[in-house]
């Protein structure tokens, strides 16, 4: 499984993401991560970069909603607590199928985190 952390320099959150993440690799064998830093707006249209972090499972923006706009910017995340510059640790796991689970989370289509409109 492939876990890409899409970020731009200045972003104070993409470390936050990076230590989640290889917390997530050190679980699951199967997961490799691998950092990728956009560096111009033409690049970020090119690549539909949400905002730094951006987390892709295999390729798929694991967080992308219905709104999520395209450019060097911030990215925010509703979680439990709030908004925050990152996901949770266990939105994370959500997230990132294991081996025993493949199917789950995003490779089901549900975002992570998602609920259900009132």
């Amino acid at each position: 499984m492939e876990i890409t952390l899409l970020y731009f320099d200045g972003c104070p959150n993409w470390e936050i993401a990076d230590q989640r993440l290889a917390q997530i690799a050190s679980e699951r064998p199967s997961v490799t991560v691998t950092r990728h830093r956009v560096e111009t707006t033409e690049e970020a249209e090119r690549t539909g970069f949400h905002g730094s972090p951006s987390i892709l499972v295999n390729g798929v923006d694991a967080f992308a909603g219905p709104v999520a706009g395209v450019g060097l910017a911030c990215r925010l995340y509703a979680t439990p607590e709030g908004l925050a510059g990152a996901p949770t640790l266990e939105q994370l796991r959500e997230a990132v199928p294991d081996a025993g689970h493949i199917g789950y989370g995003i490779a089901a289509g549900a975002a992570p985190g998602a609920t259900e409109p009132s």
